[in-house]
């Protein structure tokens, strides 16, 4: 079983929900607290042990790119001032560790993960998808290898929603249970209300086998007239093993303004230079 080296995050859409804010900034660049929400997603994957970064992107998402780059003229300037560079450390990679591919057209998620297939080659590969902030201790994504080293096969995380929000999601049909592995009979993309086999939903993470690569090849479109992730995803379930895994820390739809603006009170209460004063703030309203 090989390990989990390689991560795709596709960051190529258009991020029409937060317009005019995102007119000239991808929505993956806009800031909880102190850090971009794509920060979060690749400092997820370090601290699971994720070694080589993949991101699909698309026009106007320069500022990705550019956020991973060495910024010469900031880091000389911060030096030269006797300022700590340490806090820019985590935004580079070494040399070779990150790769950049375009999706030329928004034809879905499942589209834009199979853009990646080149990158991924042979080996298992996690999915983030940043607009999705995950927090815990330890991370999502470190729980998820940890069980994958259990079970092998394909993991999606899971949490559970309320059951009329279940038509918004991808939905797991669970089988057997043990512990906070779930085992996946089927996957059901936004199923319509009162008909979803369960209230676990698939927040934006996942490890899985590059044979979805060869699903995804010939994948027709699906809801919403694009290619999606979840119906390849079910196409592998009976042939290789295939789990979800439940998780039990905060999870924040940062795709929505109300979900963004949610993350940002949260963790700024959590954020020991700022809570009080944050606290203090909200006790004033």
């Amino acid at each position: 079983m090989k390990p989990v080296r390689k991560a795709v995050f596709p960051v190529g859409g258009l991020g029409t929900r937060f317009l005019p804010a995102t007119k000239a900034i991808p929505k993956e660049m806009l800031p909880v607290v102190d850090r971009p929400l794509i920060q979060y997603a690749v400092d997820e994957a370090r601290e699971a042990g994720i070694e080589e970064m993949i991101f699909v992107t698309g026009r106007g998402k320069s500022a990705i790119e550019d956020h991973f780059d060495i910024a010469y003229e900031l880091e000389t300037t911060m030096g030269e001032r006797g300022k700590d560079t340490g806090v820019i450390a985590g935004t580079r990679f070494e040399p070779g560790n990150v790769a950049y591919v375009r999706q030329q057209e928004p034809l879905g998620l499942g589209h834009a993960i199979w853009c990646a297939r080149h990158f991924v080659a042979d080996e298992p590969f996690a999915i983030f998808l940043a607009d999705e902030l995950m927090v815990g201790e330890p991370g999502c994504m470190k729980q998820m290898v940890e069980a994958y080293g259990t079970t092998g096969g394909n993991i999606v995380c899971g949490y559970e929603v309320p059951e009329d929000q279940t038509h918004s999601y991808g939905i797991v049909d669970p089988g057997a249970e043990d512990g906070a592995l779930v085992e996946v009979k089927g996957l059901v993309e936004k199923p319509a209300p009162g008909t979803a086999p369960s209230n676990l939903m698939i927040p934006g993470r996942y490890i899985l086998q590059p044979e979805v690569m060869r699903v995804l090849e010939d994948q027709e479109a699906g809801a919403g007239g694009e290619i999606q992730l979840t119906d390849a995803m079910a196409r592998m379930i009976g042939t290789q093993p295939f789990h979800a895994y439940r998780f039990a820390g905060r999870r924040f739809d940062c795709g929505s303004k109300a979900g963004f603006i949610s993350a940002n009170i949260a963790l700024a209460l959590d954020h020991p230079d700022i809570a009080d004063e944050v606290r203090a703030f909200i006790a004033t309203l």
